[in-house]
């Protein structure tokens, strides 16, 4: 039962395939799973269980998500080259983006981020390659180098701050990977007598990747499918970034000091889950990050957070986020798990933001 749970991954994907199958106004029907999964993620309960799985049955739902985004995007092109997509039209040029971003952003991140975790070169060739539908074909490098070192400080681009909005947090997060991955892969190169000008340097890749997928598309399916194709991929990069700005908001950790429990929140919500590959069960793959997302612990004891998909509703709409939210959580987790040294941290952080001081003797 537990390993069937992650096949909502491909489910929830090849209704997007099977809606530019189809075409006409069934290119929403990849959209329209995101209200129905978060209605279902608010509505039930919260879920806590160890998982026992198939490894092989469970890993096979990671592996069948590019054939499955190749197959859509492939679909969107005969669809237009058959006219049974008309992006003219304007209902579907917009759920064809809606449907595109959506699905490249969830689950193909949560798919691409337990790959690039992988050591065996083949699942983390094809994480660069899921990452190129959510415009962000080199966010291993700065994930797995400065992220999972850096969390919940100052270093970490992938830390939101106390009042920082989900908008600002799109901008930020974006710049600081790129330029992380920059500098990591410079670095690398001069460890082996290498020029960072190197061909072996990742971000030629980056840069191919990003223009070869809308490239390609452009070629087949004509220049508004190209069109399709980017605005898809920018919308999805900002969903990325989004659904990451919960995993640490407002959280901080002393430089050099370890990672524990409390570094991470938590979002144990019965669809999500599944359909993140248990990336919301955050901390726990932080503690270890090669292991695989079925055996990650449920922290039960760790600081938890609301469903994820309703988080991302109020962070839309920022003061709604904060004071229904963040403040009381954040208060909450100075008060019950912080350090004394991230308690003085932590009131500096609302001070820069503008917020009460709820533990004044640590200000």
């Amino acid at each position: 039962m537990d390993t069937i749970r992650y096949y909502l991954i491909p489910l929830v994907t090849a209704c997007g395939a099977l809606g530019f199958y189809y075409g006409g106004d069934w290119v929403w029907l990849g959209a329209a799973t995101f209200p129905s999964l978060m209605i279902l993620d608010v509505l039930l309960p919260r879920d806590y269980e160890e998982r026992k799985v198939s490894p092989f049955f469970a890993d096979l739902t990671q592996y069948l998500q590019l054939p499955l985004m190749i197959a859509m995007y492939g679909f969107l092109i005969f669809g237009v080259r058959e006219g049974r997509i008309d992006l003219g039209e304007p209902l579907q040029f917009l759920g064809s983006i809606l449907s595109l971003a959506w699905l490249s952003g969830v689950p193909t991140l949560p798919v691409s981020h337990e790959l690039m975790h992988r050591r065996h070169w083949l699942p983390r060739r094809m994480a660069q390659l899921l990452a190129t539908f959510y415009g962000d074909p080199n966010r291993d490098i700065a994930h797995v180098n400065t992220h999972h070192l850096e969390l919940d400080t100052p270093l970490d681009s992938d830390t939101p701050f106390r009042g920082q909005t989900m908008y600002s947090f799109v901008v930020s997060a974006t710049v600081g990977s790129v330029m992380d991955a920059a500098k990591i892969e410079a670095e690398t190169l001069r460890r082996k007598g290498k020029s960072p000008w190197h061909l072996s340097n990742k971000m030629y890749q980056y840069v191919m990747l990003l223009i070869a997928l809308p490239g390609v598309v452009t070629y087949f399916g004509g220049a508004e499918s190209g069109l399709v194709t980017i605005i898809s991929m920018l919308i999805a990069k900002a969903i990325v970034e989004g659904f990451n700005y919960f995993q640490h908001y407002g959280l901080v950790r002393e430089i050099g000091h370890p990672i524990l429990l409390h570094h991470a929140w938590n979002h144990m919500g019965m669809i999500v889950r599944p359909l993140g590959c248990e990336i919301t069960n955050h901390i726990n793959h932080h503690l270890d990050g090669y292991t695989r997302f079925y055996y990650l612990h449920p922290e039960k004891e760790a600081p938890q957070m609301p469903s994820l998909f309703l988080c991302f509703l109020l962070g839309l709409v920022p003061p709604l986020w904060e004071n229904l939210v963040a403040k009381p959580k954040l208060k909450d987790w100075d008060l019950q798990y912080a350090t004394p040294g991230e308690r003085k941290l932590a009131m500096e952080a609302n001070k820069n933001a503008g917020w009460p001081q709820w533990i004044p003797e640590a200000a």
